[in-house]
């Protein structure tokens, strides 16, 4: 499946504020990560830690506990910071025992929603290089999730990454626009059903029966609500990244 006609069936070129049709040309790097899980060359330790690698937008690396733990890189809505991510996430990752990786975009959202990838992959792939290097990590356990424009940004690179990450979880994603298809990733989707920023029939229930046509085992949640994520729905998307 050429990237055209894997777009084309995704349903990607639907802008994040109302899923409406755009263009999309993915220019440069192909929206790809490098970084691999590998013995680590430090010997990490629980707690909450900057990345130190951006100046005014940077990002945080949660580690609940010591031992070898499975990694989710978690991303935030479209003007979000790391602090809100690791203030709404890390309960559950103390009860199912991950490590939280919180980048923040490089600008007020993530690249791929103006149109094409760029910064914020490197960004995301060097952030992913310092984790690895610092913590020993489950290569069978990596995955990358998100809300709103977040989950548009994990559906997106996660496709393209299949071969790093195991999981995808998205909630309430506008679209998927990935460079190609690599990889068979499991991938969670949850969507409210009185969602007006992101509504779900243009956007999750297009999205999620394209991606079975396209052979991925998805677990689809819909819940009566606005465009959030409920603390039972994230319950349920980590659950399933446990298995």
């Amino acid at each position: 499946m050429n990237r055209r006609d894997l777009l084309l069936l995704l349903g990607a070129g639907v802008a994040s504020a109302s899923c409406a049709e755009q263009s999309l040309s993915v220019s440069g790097r192909p929206g790809r990560f490098t970084a691999r899980p590998h013995p680590p060359a430090a010997n990490g330790k629980p707690g909450l830690f900057p990345l130190h690698l951006g100046d005014s937008r940077d990002g945080l690396v949660y580690v609940p506990c010591s031992g070898t733990l499975p990694l989710v890189v978690l991303l935030h809505g479209a003007g979000g910071v790391a602090s809100r991510v690791i203030e709404h996430y890390r309960d559950r990752a103390d009860e199912f025992a991950f490590i939280i990786l919180a980048p923040e975009s490089r600008g007020a959202t993530w690249d791929v929603i103006h149109g094409q990838f760029g910064d914020d992959i490197r960004f995301i792939d060097a952030a992913l290089d310092r984790v690895f290097n610092q913590d020993s990590v489950d290569p069978h356990h990596v995955g990358i999730a998100g809300f709103s424009d977040g989950a548009t940004y994990a559906l997106s690179a996660g496709i393209g990454n299949g071969d790093l990450f195991t999981h995808i979880i998205a909630f309430s994603p506008g679209f998927a626009a990935p460079a190609a298809q690599i990889g068979r990733p499991r991938i969670f989707i949850s969507h409210g059903t009185e969602d007006t920023i992101l509504p779900i029939d243009r956007c999750s229930r297009r999205i999620v029966p394209n991606l079975r046509r396209a052979h991925y085992d998805v677990e689809y949640e819909e819940f009566r609500g606005p465009h959030i994520v409920p603390r039972d729905i994230a319950h349920r998307a980590f659950t399933w990244f446990e298995k």
